[in-house]
C-alpha cells in the first residue's frame, strides 16, 4: 500500500512498538516512508540535501529500522507523524541522524515515559511547527537574496529586472548555499528557543493550575489586531510588495506583543491574534499597536477588539466564546480605535493610565448582545475616566444587529 500527503492518518490504537523482524527475501511489512529529499533548486547537478542534513545518505529504509530495533511497520507510523509520505523505494535515501531519532522515539516508548500514541502526536507537533519554519526562514533569505540582486542589477544600469513572487533559479539557487552554510550555527538557537518557551509554557500552566489564581478555569485577555481596508490593498500592490508589507505588519505586531509580555499565537494575513494573563497588559498591547501603526509610513491603521475570559488552549491554538468575541469586536471597531468587552472594561476601570467610554448595546454574530467599551489612553498621566456609560436598563437604545464581517467568516480563533 502507498499512501501520498503530508498529513497523518488515522492511527491504531495505541501499542508497544514491535521489535525488529529478520529480514527476508519477501518483505511482509508495508514500505517506509522515508524523509524526501530535497529538490535540486539548481540546475540539476546541483543537490544540496546532504549538506542541509549534516549527514551522508548511505542507509536503506530496512537499515534504518534495524538499527532503531524496530519493524518497518512501526517506523512507518514514525515517518508519516513527521509529514513525510510513503516513498516505495529501497534507495539511499537516509542518514545517521534519522536512525538516532526513530530510536530515540521508539525508546521513550519502551521506557515507559510516554505511550505510542502521545510519543507519535508528540512527533506530529515537532513536524508541523518544523515544516512551517522551514518554510518561512527559507522565505527570508530568499527574499534578502532578491533585493541583494535587484540592487546589483539596478547598479548595472538593468532597471527592467522582473519582480517575481517565485524566487528567480538564481535566487533559489542562492539561498540554498546560504542555507546549507547557515544550518549547523542556526541550529543550537533552534534548541535555545525551544527550551526557552517551554519554560514560559510550563509557567503559564502552573499558574492556571493554581486554584487561587484563576480557579477552575483559564482566564485570559484575548486581543485581535486587524488591518483596516486590506482587501483594497491586495488589489493595488503586487504581490512581492504586498509580502513585505504582511512581513511588516508581523514584524512590528511581535514586537509589540512581546514587549509587553504577550503572546503571539497567531498571524493570518492582515491580522494577529495575542494574549495576556492579566487585563492592563492587554490594553497597552493594544494601545500600542494603533499608535505604531498610525505612526507607521507603510502599513494602514489597525482596528483592535479585545475580551476577557475563559479559552481553551489545543495545539497551539486558542479557542472558545472569549476568542469569538474578540473576533466580532474587530469586525466593527473603527479604524484606529480599540474595543473592549464588559468583562475587560471592568477590570481597567480600577487602573490608572486608561479610559472607557461606553458604546451602545451590539448583537454580534455568533456571539449575542455585547455592550463594548471604546479604550483610550487617560488624557491625563496617573488618571482615569468613564465616561458614556450605557443608559440604565428600560432606556438602553434598542440593539442594532451588525452586518457580515468586512471580509467574510472568521474562526473561532
Amino acid at each position: 500500500m502507498t499512501e501520498s500527503g503530508t498529513g497523518a492518518g488515522p492511527l491504531e490504537p495505541a501499542e508497544p512498538l514491535e521489535p525488529a523482524e529478520p529480514l527476508e527475501p519477501a518483505e511482509r511489512a508495508e514500505p517506509l516512508e522515508p524523509l524526501e529529499p530535497l529538490e535540486p533548486v539548481g540546475r540539476p547537478n546541483e543537490d544540496f540535501t546532504e549538506q542541509l542534513l549534516g549527514r551522508p545518505l548511505g542507509l536503506r529504509r530496512r537499515d534504518v529500522s534495524r538499527g532503531a530495533e524496530v519493524s518497518l511497520l512501526s517506523a512507518r507510523k514514525f515517518w508519516h507523524a513527521l509529514g513525510f509520505p510513503v516513498v516505495d523505494t529501497d534507495d539511499e535515501l537516509f542518514t545517521e541522524a534519522d536512525q538516532k531519532a526513530l530510536a530515540s522515539v521508539a525508546g521513550i516508548v519502551r521506557d515507559g515515559l510516554l505511550d505510542e500514541s502521545t510519543a507519535l502526536a508528540m512527533t506530529r507537533a515537532f513536524a508541523r511547527s518544523a515544516d512551517r519554519l522551514a518554510g518561512w526562514q527559507s522565505q527570508l533569505i530568499a527574499e534578502a537574496v532578491e533585493t541583494h540582486m535587484t540592487a546589483a542589477l539596478a547598479e548595472e544600469g538593468d532597471d527592467e529586472h522582473e519582480s517575481r513572487s517565485v524566487p528567480s533559479l538564481e535566487t533559489a539557487t542562492e539561498t540554498a548555499k546560504r542555507l546549507a552554510v547557515l544550518t549547523d550555527r542556526l541550529e543550537p538557537l533552534l534548541v535555545y528557543a525551544w527550551r526557552r518557551h517551554l519554560s514560559a509554557t510550563v509557567a503559564r500552566m502552573l499558574a492556571d493550575a493554581d486554584p487561587e489564581a484563576y480557579g477552575m478555569t483559564k482566564m485570559r485577555s484575548v486581543g485581535f489586531a486587524d488591518l483596516v481596508n486590506f482587501t483594497a490593498l491586495v488589489r493595488r500592490m503586487s504581490e512581492r510588495d504586498l509580502a513585505r508589507l504582511v512581513s511588516r505588519f508581523e514584524a512590528l505586531s511581535a514586537d509589540v506583543i512581546t514587549a509587553h509580555g504577550g503572546r503571539l499565537i497567531k498571524t493570518v494575513g492582515d491580522e494577529v491574534l495575542f494574549t495576556t494573563m492579566g487585563a492592563a497588559p492587554a490594553a497597552a498591547i493594544a494601545l500600542d499597536l494603533v499608535e505604531t501603526m498610525t505612526n507607521d509610513d507603510v502599513l494602514p491603521d489597525v482596528r483592535c477588539g479585545m475580551a476577557r475570559g475563559p479559552i481553551i488552549s489545543r495545539l497551539g491554538d486558542v479557542f472558545g466564546t472569549t476568542v469569538n468575541r474578540a473576533s466580532r469586536l474587530t469586525a466593527v471597531a473603527q479604524a484606529g480605535s480599540v474595543l473592549v468587552d464588559a468583562t475587560m472594561a471592568r477590570e481597567l476601570a480600577s487602573l490608572s493610565g486608561f479610559e472607557l467610554t461606553g458604546q451602545r448595546r451590539r448583537i454580534l454574530r455568533g456571539v449575542g448582545p455585547v455592550t463594548p467599551s471604546l479604550l483610550r489612553r487617560a488624557t491625563s498621566a496617573g488618571r482615569r475616566s468613564v465616561s458614556g456609560a450605557p443608559t440604565p436598563a428600560g432606556a438602553e437604545p434598542a440593539a442594532r444587529i451588525e452586518p457580515p464581517d468586512r471580509t467574510g467568516p472568521r474562526t473561532d480563533a
